[in-house]
C-alpha cells in the first residue's frame, strides 16, 4: 500500500540542466528528525510512502547524486537507513527505510550565508504532532518559582549570523542559554526551561509553544546580531511593538475556534468576537508593558558589563515575542560581525558574564512581583496609577501601619513611580 504527497511535477524535465544532489546531513530534534541534501539549483520533487515495511520515497527529476552521502547516525527512533537509485532515466530516487510509520514534510530552502539550495525532509510522529509533555501544575500558594523559558536563537540548518572567524550565532546563543539556565537553576526562586538544548531547528511558533507547554512566566530569546558595517557594536534588548501585536491579534482570533489558546488564563473558544478581542487587547497591552519592564531591568544589568548599542528597550514585531500572556524579550548580546565582540563571544568567561547579567535583570524584575518573592531578596514595589496604601498592603498581605513604617511614610499620599519596600521581604 502507498499514499501520495505530491509537490509540483515537471514532466518535461529532460530539457532542463541536470541538478546535482550531494552532502546529506541529519539533525536530531526532540520532536522530529531533519534530513538535508545540498542542491546545485532548486528542484521539483514528489514524495510517497510505502508500508510493510515503512518507507518514504522521494523522486527528483533531472537530478543526479554526486559523491557518496556522508555516514549517518541511525541510532534515532525514526530512520533505519537511506538508499538511492534510479527508477527511470534521469530520475534520482531517495528511499528512507523507517523503523516506524512517520509523517514526512518536504520543502526546498533558498541559499543562506553557509549553504546553497537545499532539499529538506522532516520526519515527525505519524500523528504529525508530538504529545505535549506532562508539566506539573504550579503551586497555588501565594509564592512560587518563576519559570523562565530560554530560547537560544537559530539552530540546526539555520546558523544565524556568521562572524569573520566563522563563529556561528547558533553556537553562541546555545552556550549563553545554557549558562543562563545554570544561574537560574541555582536560584531557589526560579526554574529554567531551554527551548532548544542541541543543534537542531525549532520553528518560531514552536518556540513559544514550548514555553506555553511548560507554563513559562517569562520568555527570553538569546541572539548575537550582525551588521554590514563591522564597527557597529553593543548589546540591545527588544520587546514586541504594538504593530506586531496588532498583526498577531488577527491570527489568534481567527484560530480561536480551533485551538485552546489562552489569554490571561481565559479560553477564547467560547467567546464572541468582540469579547475575545477585548480580552486579547487587555492581555497584550499588559504583557507588552511587563515586557518593557523586564527588558529595562535586563538592559540595565547588561550595561554594567559592556557597551549598549541602544540605551533603552526597542520594540519590533519579532514572531517569538508575540505571546499575549507571557512577558517576552529578545536580547542581542553583541554584534558577531564586529571582530572584537566576536572574539569576546568566543570566550566562555564573557558568555558567563552575559548570562549572569541577564539573570540579574530577570531577578530584579521578579522581585517586584508578589507571587515570585525570591529568597533573600528585598521586595520592592513601584506605585502605579490607581494604587493606594491599603490596596498595596492587601496585595502583599501586610498591614498599612507596617508598610508605612518600612518606608518612613507619615501620610497616606503616594506618587506614581514611587518605590516602596515591602516589610518582611528580607
Amino acid at each position: 500500500m502507498f499514499a501520495f504527497a505530491v509537490t509540483p511535477w515537471l514532466p518535461d524535465y529532460a530539457f532542463a540542466e541536470q541538478i546535482s544532489v550531494r552532502n546529506l546531513r541529519m539533525w536530531q530534534a526532540p520532536d522530529h528528525t531533519r534530513l538535508v541534501f545540498d542542491l546545485s539549483a532548486p528542484v521539483q520533487h514528489r514524495l510517497f510512502t510505502l508500508t510493510d515495511p515503512h518507507r518514504i520515497v522521494i523522486d527528483l527529476p533531472n537530478a543526479k547524486l554526486h559523491g557518496k552521502p556522508a555516514e549517518l547516525d541511525y541510532s534515532g527512533r525514526f530512520l533505519r537507513q537511506v538508499r538511492t537509485g534510479a527508477p527511470e532515466a534521469g530520475v534520482l530516487r531517495i528511499v528512507l527505510d523507517m523503523h516506524r510509520k512517520v509523517s514526512p514534510r518536504t520543502f526546498v530552502l533558498a541559499p543562506n550565508q553557509l549553504y546553497g539550495h537545499r532539499l529538506v525532509i522532516d520526519l515527525y510522529e505519524s500523528t504529525g504532532t508530538v504529545a505535549a509533555p506532562v508539566i506539573k501544575e504550579p503551586q497555588k500558594s501565594r509564592q512560587r518559582q518563576l519559570v523562565v523559558a530560554i530560547d537560544p536563537g537559530h539552530g540546526g540548518e539555520d546558523p544565524g549570523a556568521i562572524g569573520k572567524r566563522r563563529t556561528r550565532e547558533k553556537q553562541i546563543t546555545l552556550a549563553v542559554a545554557r549558562a543562563l539556565k545554570g544561574f537560574i537553576d541555582q536560584d531557589p526562586g526560579m526554574r529554567a526551561v531551554l527551548v532548544r538544548n542541541g543543534d537542531y531547528y525549532v520553528s518560531l511558533r514552536g518556540r513559544t509553544g514550548i514555553a506555553r507547554r511548560h507554563q513559562a512566566d517569562i520568555f527570553i530569546s538569546i541572539h548575537a546580531d550582525a551588521f554590514p558595517q563591522r564597527s557597529v557594536r553593543g548589546s540591545s534588548v527588544y520587546a514586541l511593538s504594538q504593530r506586531g501585536a496588532s498583526s498577531e491579534e488577527a491570527r489568534w482570533l481567527a484560530n480561536k475556534e480551533n485551538a485552546a489558546d489562552l489569554v490571561g488564563g481565559v479560553s477564547l473558544k467560547d467567546k464572541d468576537d468582540l469579547l475575545a478581542k477585548v480580552l486579547w487587547d487587555l492581555s497584550m497591552t499588559q504583557t507588552i508593558s511587563d515586557s518593557l519592564q523586564l527588558g529595562t531591568d535586563v538592559l540595565r544589568e547588561l550595561g554594567k558589563i559592556g557597551y549598549l548599542r541602544k540605551k533603552r528597550v526597542e520594540q519590533a514585531g519579532f514572531a517569538v515575542l508575540k505571546s499575549p500572556d507571557i512577558p517576552s524579550v529578545l536580547i542581542e548580546t553583541a554584534f558577531i560581525s564586529n571582530p572584537a565582540e566576536e572574539r569576546l563571544l568566543r570566550e566562555p568567561k564573557h558568555r558567563r558574564n552575559i548570562a549572569r547579567a541577564v539573570y540579574r535583570g530577570i531577578r530584579r524584575y521578579a522581585q517586584r512581583l508578589p507571587e515570585f518573592r525570591l529568597p533573600g531578596a528585598p521586595q520592592e514595589y513601584v506605585v502605579k496609577a490607581g494604587d493606594s496604601l491599603s490596596v498595596i498592603a492587601a496585595r502583599h498581605k501586610v498591614s498599612v501601619s507596617k508598610l508605612k513604617a518600612a518606608n518612613n511614610l507619615r501620610g497616606n499620599g503616594l506618587k506614581i513611580g514611587q518605590k516602596l519596600r515591602i516589610p518582611g521581604s528580607g
